[in-house]
């Protein structure tokens, strides 16, 4: 069993602790989980919290929700990445839209993305040598690869296209692996 720094602390100090991990497979990552920035200095870190994500769903290979996010109430919503995609480049270039102040300000209006559809797969695929588990995005070009901490955490690294450096989050299973899987 791999142990995970508190942070990744720089993306070189992430890099080489996600390179350390063990791939996981397809299978491995099914069911609901809960996420977290895990920081490295990239400017997403502790956004998503912050505007309320809660983590991201498997339900199978072919039907993934990326991006579930919890409404005021506390109840689950799914929202699509697809079309909160035109939204990225303004997160990630103005950092007023990062703040504390601006979720809770925006926050109540994502309820206007939320869906029921899928928005990526489960794949196989060879980053940086290695073959893993990877959230194929069906509207970006956006890449969220796996690695196994332990039998219910991973670390994850999202590669966006045009983004200079990776994002890294942790995963926590919902529900142990011993236990069954968790619905959101």
């Amino acid at each position: 069993m791999a142990t995970l720094p508190a942070t990744g602390a720089t993306t070189a100090d992430a890099l080489a602790a996600w390179d350390a991990l063990d791939p996981v497979d397809v299978a491995f990552m099914l069911g609901a989980w809960s996420g977290r920035s895990w920081r490295s200095g990239h400017p997403l870190d502790g956004v998503l919290e912050a505007y309320g994500w809660h983590g991201k769903r498997f339900d199978d290979a072919d039907t993934v929700h990326p991006l579930v996010f919890d409404r005021a109430s506390g109840a689950p919503m799914r929202l699509s990445p697809g079309r909160l995609a035109p939204l990225l480049p303004a997160l990630l270039g103005f950092a007023p839209l990062r703040t504390g102040l601006a979720a809770r300000l925006a926050r109540p209006l994502l309820a206007v993305f939320a869906t029921q559809a899928p928005g990526g797969r489960l794949r196989m695929m060879r980053y940086r040598g290695r073959d893993s588990a990877t959230l194929v995005y069906d509207r970006l070009a956006l890449l969220d690869v796996f690695r196994r901490v332990d039998d219910d955490t991973v670390l994850g690294l999202t590669d966006l296209r045009g983004m200079p450096r990776p994002y890294f989050f942790v995963l926590r299973r919902e529900v142990p692996a011993r236990g069954g899987a968790a619905g959101v």
